[in-house]
């Protein structure tokens, strides 16, 4: 899963990177308003953090945006600000959670989950589809009751494709979704076609009932079988 941090603090942006990816987010940054705006804009994140200080820009009016492009979904506000009145409007506004700063890392990460799990998977640990079940917090997969082994990437793009079943998902979004911005550096999508035939193996040996099919020009989508 994709997070975007926007903290202008560059000691504690690295803190919260390293520890985000310590839980094997795919995390990236935007240390100012007009940075996080291009970045929102040009691409889709499972959830941003948001620091309302901004060294070019408050971090309320950045949600106004995300607002009028209905990107607000999964939205944490971090922030030193702890009145009433910021908390209120950052909630009305489309944020998910509130938490103010100084903050243990440890509730940071636990409402990440809660956030996600909520809007992504209706509340439920567990994500099922057919045969198969996913437990995003702990990188488990299951299949028949029996746990596999996935490799972290192929685990990553199978919960994108659990969290959106039947959907037809493009080459493109699927890169961006588990890639980031740096597929942007990259000139086709031998490495998607790669990890994408792994997984179809990893899932057809272990007698899932559930395929990743290709969608002739368009891209691919997860199916019953």
């Amino acid at each position: 899963m994709k997070i975007l941090i926007v903290e202008d603090d560059l000691s504690f942006q690295e803190i919260l990177r390293k520890a985000l990816e310590r839980e094997r987010y795919l995390v990236e940054v935007a240390p100012n308003f007009r940075s996080a705006l291009l970045k929102i804009s040009d691409y889709t994140y499972d959830c941003i953090l948001l620091d309302i200080n901004l060294p070019d820009g408050n971090g309320l009016n950045l949600l106004r945006e995300l607002k009028a492009m209905k990107k607000t979904g999964n939205l944490i506000i971090i922030s030193a600000r702890d009145t009433i009145e910021d908390k209120v409007e950052g909630l009305e506004l489309g944020a998910d959670d509130y938490l103010a700063k100084p903050f243990h890392l440890a509730e940071l990460l636990s409402r990440i989950k809660s956030v996600l799990r909520r809007n992504n998977q209706g509340g439920e640990p567990l994500i099922c589809y057919g045969n198969v079940k996913i437990h995003p917090n702990r990188f488990e997969v299951w299949i028949n009751e029996e746990q596999i082994g996935l490799s972290r990437k192929e685990f990553e793009i199978l919960l994108y494709f659990m969290q959106r079943p039947t959907r037809i998902i493009s080459k493109g979004m699927l890169a961006e979704a588990i890639w980031g911005d740096h597929f942007d550096d990259v000139d086709n999508y031998d490495f998607i076609y790669a990890q994408v035939k792994n997984l179809r193996k990893r899932l057809y040996t272990s007698k899932a009932n559930i395929e990743i099919a290709s969608v002739y020009g368009m891209g691919y989508k997860l199916i019953e079988v």
